[in-house]
């Protein structure tokens, strides 16, 4: 099997094997247990998997590892989010030159690293919750069930947004799975958080301030008035992923969202957050175990540029070489990274303010804000579009404890030019680089939708650090916002272009051996390669210099 450098605690490495199991093994187990049952869901009363009854207190128990595998703890979220997403979202940069740079964030998809999205997601979420499903939780606990589809949607949306169409509707019912097309999938999350919601709004009616899921949550504490509140959010986020591709849907699912009586995620303390039963901060982890981690270049130069206050609670100043220190200085993406520690003085997350068991962020209510605004923007809504902006950026300054000052009303700053002091080498690129925007942050009613929606997207950008790489590529694939700095060094082969930048990730190698008709069918639906270059099904702007969103 092929091996990956994999991290096991602060001095010491040692290669282990892919975790990426045969697809078609683990689909026949689907139905069954989950790999890290025991370690994620000890019980001291020693109930084993075989023997779980259908009772809450026992459905309940795998209820923690799924929610930890939304993002997986130290190498798992390393391999299915900060090696690809993050980067490519500006938000990360490693300083550790893995493979000799020839890496995912250069562009050379390496896939023993990717395949971990697919085999963790099917694996330790998609798995547990058809056993869920098996011991009857639908209908005799469907306020459980309803967390649980919740939960399923969450992480499988990250997971078909990395890939396009992936298996969905028909895992676990045969030893080898049809791909679903990206539209259907999107479809099927629709009607799973129908059912979430309704399941909520009927149980939160009968028995109003009840927690029977309490000591199971790591989101809510078992508060379903905040569930229903994630629902919907989860569902205004999705609606906006296919505006350009179906717009019909998108606002029909949008308005549904919005207008539901359970409400949105609205302030702070909605935030949907991940903490507990041991879980440490992986982002905390890979930064400061393995000195992993430093910031993106593009989210230093922003930061910089909007003299933001929340950089310095954010970011830690670069402490080497001596020409930045005491500066917020990132790496660029794909700069070919010499061996530590020539790029380690560089900076990192703030870790007095990202800790050891500070909490991971699934989605904070800055972001709900932002997406308001861009329906209200859309005339979706009789919202203002400025107000909700506005809000969002308020919002996500007292999330971090910032003063805002004057910031909404700074109609003059822009994105500063980043410059590496360690580049141009010989034989290296120089990462050095003009701002590629010129967006402000103030509103301007008299500009354009479009110009609009960039500084929406911008701000949401911004807001949706530290945790929130992967959604944030993906507002970057659909809308071209924020703009972004292309790789240093590109060693895709040609099947990327540098300026368009990476559209998805590849399939695991392990689905052509043991799943190929179907991952070939996957492809055709896909409408291209199955190269980090082919735009998934609601990515229409693909790459454009000017997006076009209107």
């Amino acid at each position: 099997m092929k091996q990956i450098i994999f991290h096991t605690h602060k001095s010491t490495r040692m290669n282990l094997p892919v975790k990426l199991a045969l697809f078609s093994l683990f689909l026949i187990l689907l139905a069954g247990c989950t790999k890290d049952f025991q370690k994620w869901n000890t019980d001291p009363t020693g109930i084993t998997d075989k023997q779980l009854l259908p009772d809450f207190n026992n459905i309940g128990l795998y209820y923690p590892g799924i929610q930890q595998h939304i993002f997986g703890e130290e190498g798992d979220y390393q391999l299915t989010q900060n090696l690809n997403a993050d980067s490519y979202a500006g938000y990360y940069m490693s300083p550790d030159p893995f493979r000799g740079n020839i890496n995912n964030q250069s562009y050379a998809l390496v896939d023993g690293w990717n395949s971990d999205v697919f085999s963790m997601a099917y694996g330790q979420v998609m798995g547990p919750i058809n056993t869920i499903a098996s011991k009857g939780t639908r209908t005799q606990y469907p306020d459980f069930w309803a967390v649980a589809l919740i939960l399923q949607v969450q992480t499988m949306s990250r997971v078909t947004d990395y890939y396009g169409p992936i298996p969905y509707s028909k895992v676990g019912q045969g030893s080898t799975t049809p791909y679903d097309s990206q539209q259907d999938v999107y479809n099927l999350f629709f009607l799973q958080l129908d059912t979430a919601v309704a399941n909520l709004q009927t149980y939160i009616t009968a028995n109003p301030g009840v927690k029977p899921f309490q000591k199971f949550d790591m989101v809510y504490g078992g508060d379903y008035t905040e569930w229903l509140k994630y629902a919907n959010s989860l569902r205004l986020r999705l609606a906006m992923h296919i505006v350009n591709i179906d717009p019909g849907t998108a606002k029909a699912q949008a308005l549904k969202a919005i207008s539901n009586t359970g409400g949105l995620l609205e302030v702070n303390s909605d935030n949907a957050t991940l903490s507990g039963y041991g879980y440490h901060n992986p982002i905390w982890w890979i930064g400061t175990s393995w000195t992993d981690l430093s910031v993106g270049a593009a989210y230093t130069s922003y930061l910089n540029g909007y003299k933001d206050p929340r950089l310095p609670i954010l970011v830690a100043p670069a402490t080497s070489p001596s020409s930045i220190a005491g500066k917020y200085v990132g790496i660029r993406a794909g700069t070919p990274v010499g061996g530590k520690p020539m790029y380690n003085g560089y900076s990192t997350p703030n870790w007095n303010t990202i800790q050891q068991f500070s909490n991971m962020i699934l989605m904070p209510a800055a972001e709900v804000w932002f997406l308001r605004a861009e329906a209200a923007l859309r005339g979706w809504t009789t919202e203002s579009a400025q107000t909700d902006y506005e809000t969002g950026i308020l919002t996500s300054m007292q999330q971090w404890g910032a003063s805002a000052g004057n910031y909404i009303n700074d109609n003059s700053s822009t994105e500063a030019a980043y410059t590496d002091p360690l580049t141009p080498t010989p034989g290296v690129p120089n990462a050095s680089i003009a701002p590629v925007s010129t967006i402000t942050i103030a509103w301007d009613a008299g500009a354009t939708k479009e110009k609009n929606l960039e500084r929406i997207i911008t701000q949401k950008w911004i807001a949706m650090f530290p945790s929130g790489g992967q959604e944030a590529w993906t507002e970057y694939r659909r809308t071209g916002y924020p703009r972004l700095f292309p790789v240093v060094v590109n060693n895709s082969g040609g099947t990327i272009d540098t300026d368009k930048q990476i559209r998805r990730i590849q399939y695991p190698s392990t689905e052509y051996t043991n799943n190929k008709e179907n991952v070939d069918a996957a492809v055709s639906k896909l409408g291209g390669p199955d190269t980090g270059g082919t735009p998934v099904w609601w990515d229409t702007n693909k790459g454009r210099p000017d997006p076009v969103n209107f």
